[in-house]
């Protein structure tokens, strides 16, 4: 098992949302939602056989970027992810 980055390029309908998510490689979760899923052990791999929700449960900043701190409702792992440029901020409440 590789704990090297693979950039996959995949575009995906968030099954939080519905909304249509173009991927750019470094896509992991909705621009929109917020919410992700555990489809990886390592950043990439796709290896993760869990597939439950990825909640978005609290936001971080860390020497000037903001983290997004995401749990798996089905095996309880939590997972850190850059937030990207695109990503809707204003409606993100914590829980």
């Amino acid at each position: 098992m590789s704990q090297v980055f693979k950039r996959v390029k995949e575009d995906f309908a968030c099954e939080h949302c519905g909304v249509a998510v173009r991927g750019n490689g470094y896509t992991n979760h909705c621009p929109q939602c917020l919410w992700s899923k555990h489809v990886d052990n390592f950043p990439g791999d796709r290896a993760a056989t869990c597939g439950g929700a990825m909640k978005p449960v609290r936001l971080e900043q860390k020497a000037g970027t903001f983290i997004l701190i995401h749990t798996c409702e089905l095996c309880g792992k939590t997972i850190s992810n850059k937030v990207a440029p695109d990503d809707n901020l204003a409606d993100f409440v914590p829980v």
